[in-house]
């Protein structure tokens, strides 16, 4: 499935909002929200190199994200431009170094921050320099935070410490909260990784739970925007099934909200590709690529089909409508638990990896549970 055709969901979503109660009206466009965030105006996460320009920008994302497979640019970057690193049939990020840079690539940075700004700042904190020079990239790191003006109330940064290779290179102690009070702009540290090293070129990894612990707060704290090719590209099973959750939970409010109107059948095609349009995400949250007609057989192969099954349903549905107040709010909790309970199918089948048989009891028993809930 395509953006185009994702808008055009969306916008017929938006155009049926319009026509509900003001109260309603709001509660729909609040949880269309992030939807169109995470999937119209998505795009790759920004990062931000700051602190020792020792270890190469390679080795650097080569360490952070676990992949020696990423594409980068043949040449060398414009020096302190953003440049995209992809990840083939994953996804891409940007990246911006200015480590190491002097005043007039310095203005570069500036100029390109303030064009596009970075979501999370590496700070790369090298063990084996002098603290003085140290305390100069601390210096020109609060430069770099005050440059990047974010639609967000705060400017996000992870220390990453590269360890010397050998014990007798060790410097003397650090203090390990210079990054936090050396900070004169508003900042949040989010944390400190190690890297450890992996051979006698100069690289670096992070251990596997260390990684586990970056990709987990990437995903948490990227804007929505950025989280999605994020995830992707981390494949982090936790990170993936938070989204679907969240989107499962907008697509169910929506439906519910659409399903309460009183207008007998005309919501039956909104509400089918409402549905289709969630597991399509969730298909693509999971790594795969969207399709309306993949989500369509999922469905059918439910039991929740577009076909006679949904049909039925739907119909007596319709005719609730005609029954004043209560017919209304029936339809709306129908309509909710049967968008929840195919969300959490498509969860468990294309995240969680269960069967096709589990992901069908799945859907039974939350459909079950919902309505008994809402009951």
């Amino acid at each position: 499935m395509n953006t185009p055709s994702l808008l055009q969901i969306v916008e017929r979503l938006e155009r049926l909002a319009g026509r509900l109660p003001s109260k309603i009206r709001k509660a729909v466009l609040n949880e269309l929200t992030p939807l169109k965030q995470l999937f119209l105006q998505q795009r790759p996460p920004r990062f931000l190199f700051a602190g020792s320009a020792k270890v190469p920008a390679r080795k650097i994302i080569s360490a952070l994200f676990g992949s020696a497979e990423f594409v980068a640019p043949n040449t060398a970057a414009p020096l302190c431009r953003w440049f995209d690193v992809d990840f083939p049939e994953r996804g891409k990020i940007s990246i911006i170094d200015a480590r190491g840079v002097d005043d007039s690539a310095a203005i570069h940075v500036r100029d390109e921050l303030k064009y596009r700004a970075a979501d999370i700042i590496f700070f790369i904190r090298d063990e084996r320099i002098a603290q003085e020079m140290e305390k100069r990239e601390l210096g020109e790191l609060n430069s770099y935070l005050s440059w990047n003006e974010t639609l967000e109330t705060d400017r996000k940064i992870i220390e990453i410490i590269v360890p010397p290779y050998e014990k007798h290179d060790l410097g003397a102690t650090r203090d390990e909260h210079a990054l936090e009070s050396s900070l004169v702009k508003p900042g949040v540290f989010l944390e400190t990784l190690r890297l450890i090293p992996v051979d006698n070129n100069q690289g670096f990894e992070l251990p596997p739970a260390e990684a586990r612990r970056l990709m987990s707060i990437l995903a948490r704290e990227l804007p929505n925007e950025a989280r999605m090719e994020m995830i992707r590209i981390s494949r982090d099973q936790e990170a993936q099934r938070e989204v679907a959750q969240l989107l499962v939970k907008s697509t169910t409010a929506v439906s519910a909200a659409i399903g309460a109107q009183p207008i007998p059948l005309a919501d039956l095609p909104i509400l089918t590709s409402l549905q289709l349009t969630m597991i399509s995400g969730i298909m693509y949250v999971s790594g795969r690529e969207r399709s309306l007609r993949a989500a369509a057989e999922f469905a059918g192969a439910l039991g929740a089909n577009v076909g006679a099954a949904m049909l039925l349903r739907e119909g007596a549905r319709a005719i609730l409508k005609f029954f004043p107040g209560w017919g209304n709010v029936v339809c709306g909790l129908v309509a909710g638990s049967g968008t929840y309970a195919i969300g959490r199918a498509a969860t468990a089948f294309f995240i969680e990896g269960v069967s096709l048989k589990d992901a069908r009891r799945t859907y039974l028993a939350n459909r079950k549970r919902r309505r008994r809930r809402e009951s």
